[in-house]
C-alpha cells in the first residue's frame, strides 16, 4: 500500500527516503497544494505533498482540500498521515509534544467540507474521524522516535489565518478542547470520503491565546518550534514504515458503502465522471 504524507517540503530531505519522481497533477477540483513527490523508503512507496506549496505560499483557508486528497486517491494513497502545527489547550499537553488526537470539532466557515454535490448526495460516517489502525500506528512511531506524545484528545479546527483571541481560547478550553489548529478539517473528512486511512502528528508550538504566564502565540514561536521537531518527524516517518497494518480491515475501507442516498440512475453522468476514482467500486 502506499503511504501518503501531507505537510512541509522540508520532509523530503530525510534520510532513507530514495525520491523517485516529482509529479504535476490536476483534478476535476482544480490543482493541489504541490506537485506529488513520489519515492521510497525501504521499499514502501511513500508519496508527498505539501499542504501550503513548496514555498509556503497558500494560507489554511485558502488551500484546495479536495485537489489535494483527490489527487492522493488517484497516486494510489491508502493510508494518510498528516503532519500538522498546533497550539495547546491544555497545561499538559506543552510546546515540543506532539498529540496524535481521536476527535474533531470543525469551527470552519468557508471550506468545501465534502466531494459529493451536483446532483450526487452522499453522507458519510465520521463519528469517529481518525482510522483505529493507523492512529497506534502512528503513536508507536513516534514513540519509538523519542518524542513526548500524548495519545488521543479533541482538536478543534479554525478558520484562520489569524490566531484566536483570548475569549476564543478559553471558550474552547471550557468545551473541552485539547488542542486548536487550522488545517484538519476538512481534511480528514475528505479523506473518510475517499476512504482513506487518516491520522495527525500534531505538534504542539504554542499554548494559543488562553495561558497567563506564557506569551500569545506568534507565527516565531510556531516556526521555531516546527524546525526544532523536524527530525522527530523524519524519525517518525521512518519508524512508521515498518509499523504500517498490512491489510486494511478498518472502518475506512468500506465507509462509502451505506451512504449513497441518490440512486444510481440519477446521478448525472459528468458528476459520476468526476468522482469515478472515489465510488467506481460501487458504480460501475
Amino acid at each position: 500500500m502506499t503511504l501518503g504524507i501531507i505537510g512541509g517540503s522540508g520532509l523530503y530531505a530525510m534520510d532513507g527516503l530514495k525520491i523517485v519522481e516529482t509529479r504535476e497533477v490536476s483534478t476535476p477540483f482544480g490543482s493541489p497544494s504541490s506537485p506529488l513527490t513520489m519515492g521510497e523508503i525501504e521499499g514502501v512507496p511513500v508519496t508527498f505533498l505539501a499542504r501550503h506549496g513548496p514555498a509556503h505560499t497558500i494560507s489554511p483557508a485558502e488551500v484546495n482540500y479536495r485537489a489535494n486528497i483527490y489527487a492522493l486517491k488517484e497516486a494510489g494513497v491508502e493510508q494518510l498521515v498528516a503532519i500538522s502545527a498546533c497550539g495547546s489547550l491544555r497545561e499538559d499537553y506543552a510546546p515540543g509534544h506532539v498529540v496524535v488526537p481521536d476527535q474533531i470539532f470543525d469551527f470552519t466557515r468557508r471550506r468545501q467540507p465534502s466531494f459529493f454535490e451536483e446532483g450526487f448526495v452522499a453522507h458519510v460516517s465520521v463519528a469517529d474521524p481518525f482510522c483505529p489502525d493507523l492512529s497506534p500506528a502512528v503513536v508507536e512511531s513516534l514513540q519509538a522516535a523519542q518524542a513526548d506524545v500524548h495519545v488521543g484528545g479533541t482538536t478543534v479546527t479554525i478558520e484562520g489565518p489569524r490566531f484566536s483571541t483570548r475569549a476564543e481560547s478559553n471558550a474552547f478550553r471550557d468545551w473541552g478542547m485539547s488542542i486548536i489548529g487550522m488545517t484538519t478539517s476538512p481534511e480528514a473528512f475528505l479523506a473518510r470520503e475517499a476512504e482513506m486511512c487518516y491520522s495527525v502528528m500534531a505538534h504542539v508550538t504554542d499554548y494559543d491565546s488562553w495561558h497567563q504566564s506564557e506569551a500569545p502565540v506568534t507565527v516565531e514561536m510556531v516556526i521555531r518550534t516546527l524546525e526544532t521537531n523536524m527530525l522527530v518527524v523524519q524519525r517518525a516517518i521512518s519508524e512508521l514504515i515498518s509499523r504500517l497494518p498490512e491489510d486494511r480491515h478498518c472502518i475506512c475501507v468500506d465507509a462509502l458503502e451505506d451512504s449513497f442516498v441518490t440512486q444510481p440512475a440519477s446521478v448525472p453522468p459528468e458528476t459520476l465522471k468526476k468522482l469515478k476514482p472515489l465510488v467506481q467500486r460501487y458504480f460501475n
